[in-house]
């Protein structure tokens, strides 16, 4: 008999864990491991719930005869069960259940409304989003590549390693495609160039809207920014000359773009090759800056010169825009990309080229002398010599000063001394009120 009831007590035992296992089993694959934390209350109650059931006594369905003796009691100590304790804990576990499920239900119906609000794209909040951007670019093959610009009937641009054609996308939406042709190291640059931009999204940053890597070739669509870029617009003859506050403001929005790449982006980003040619103007000439093809990620403030590493660095830049500083040590940083901005501030000034390849002068060599005298002694008459010419003293001299002084320390030979970009975005709010334009609904550069 007393094996009977032991067998009785662990069958009853062994189905209740093992139905409630097969139950946590199959929640946990419904819905998110937070709730199955909710199923401990029930756990316990089931647990004592087994356990009195379990100890209740068996009656008896065998008759004794008067010559059998009495069965002792297993445990004569245990006091019976009361009833109605039994249907409040049934009660309870049926309620804890009911929860479960509704709470499960609401984890799935959040965690599902939680992914496909992040899944969209915040246009208006491209300047901090800090997204990763492999959502928005779309996967295109390469026939449709070659569709969409007329099987590359018409050239827009051209680089060193790479060829750039007007697309027709989608109704009436023009884009410009971009397709690196090359050696082996330069299909490296494309993936590398391709797996930053995946990774961006702001407004002064020219916006990818898809990539072919299909074959050797790869090909990437950008969108497409109508008013060339800030090279052709200030150094090409026969142009509108750029207004004082447009060119205020470009300087306003290339250190924008330039801050989220140094502080903002997840693994931050240096470009390498910050210049004229590389930043692209819409039609309400806001800057687009462009071309990734020299930027390095992750790097917070320099990486080993190139008789360090194992493998040859290439170096980065361009004429007139590369660091002494990274010419002479081959320490690629943050302030590599400061010093070409100070560049593209004193273009912006003057109105002349980085660098003159007919003459063999350098911008930087040509102002020192000058930038000197201002930060000295704040010569008035310096600053109206070096303003552009062709802008007919349409300037402010003040805001004028502000700009030469801020490229003066952009310029500094020692990388440590050189402001970054925050600071000097926040020096231009300050000290330069043309730009506040761009803080009002409707801006417009131009």
């Amino acid at each position: 008999m007393a094996t009977a009831l032991t067998t009785d007590k662990s069958k009853v035992r062994r189905e209740w864990i093992l139905g409630v296992s097969n139950f946590v089993c199959w929640y946990r694959r419904c819905w998110s491991i937070p709730s199955i934390l909710l199923l401990l209350p029930m756990l316990i109650l089931s647990s004592l719930f087994t356990f009195c059931v379990a100890s209740q006594p068996i009656p008896s369905t065998v008759s004794h005869t008067s010559s059998d003796p009495p069965t002792p009691s297993l445990k004569p100590t245990q006091s019976h069960v009361n009833p109605q304790i039994a249907i409040l804990i049934t009660v309870s576990i049926v309620l804890l259940l009911a929860l479960l499920f509704a709470m499960g239900f609401l984890f799935r119906f959040l965690g599902c409304g939680k992914s496909s609000a992040t899944a969209q794209p915040d246009q208006n909040k491209g300047k901090d989003s800090g997204v990763e951007g492999e959502g928005f670019a779309r996967k295109f093959g390469w026939e449709e590549i070659k569709v969409v610009t007329k099987d590359f009937s018409r050239v827009i641009g051209q680089g060193g390693f790479s060829n750039v054609y007007l697309a027709n996308l989608s109704g009436s939406s023009q884009g410009a495609v971009k397709i690196h042709v090359g050696s082996d190291r330069l299909n490296q640059v494309f993936k590398q160039e391709l797996d930053i931009l995946l990774r961006l999204r702001h407004d002064n940053i020219v916006k990818l809207l898809g990539y072919c890597d299909d074959l050797e070739e790869g090909a990437m669509v950008f969108e497409y920014v109508p008013n060339g870029n800030l090279q052709e617009k200030l150094h090409e003859r026969g142009r509108e000359v750029l207004p004082w506050k447009t060119r205020t403001a470009i300087a306003f929005q290339l250190a924008q773009a330039i801050e989220y790449l140094h502080e903002k982006c997840t693994l931050q980003i240096v470009h390498g090759d910050i210049k004229a040619s590389n930043i692209l103007l819409d039609e309400h000439f806001n800057c687009k800056l462009c071309d990734f093809g020299s930027a390095k990620m992750g790097f917070s403030s320099a990486v080993m010169p190139p008789s360090c590493s194992r493998t040859k660095q290439v170096m980065i830049g361009s004429p007139g825009y590369t660091d002494p500083h990274y010419l002479r040590t081959g320490f690629a940083s943050k302030k590599n990309d400061v010093y070409s901005l100070g560049v593209v501030i004193l273009e912006l000034v003057t109105g002349m080229e980085a660098f003159c390849p007919e003459k063999g002068q350098l911008l930087t060599s040509i102002v020192a002398p000058s930038l000197r005298d201002i930060a000295e002694c704040g010569a008035e008459e310096k600053v109206a010599e070096l303003v552009d010419p062709r802008l007919a003293g349409e300037f402010d001299l003040e805001e004028a000063k502000a700009m030469l002084s801020i490229a003066a320390l952009c310029l500094h030979q020692s990388p440590t001394v050189r402001p970054s970009a925050s600071q000097i975005m926040q020096t231009i709010k300050e000290k330069i009120p043309s730009i506040d334009f761009l803080f009002s609904p409707g801006k417009d550069c131009h």
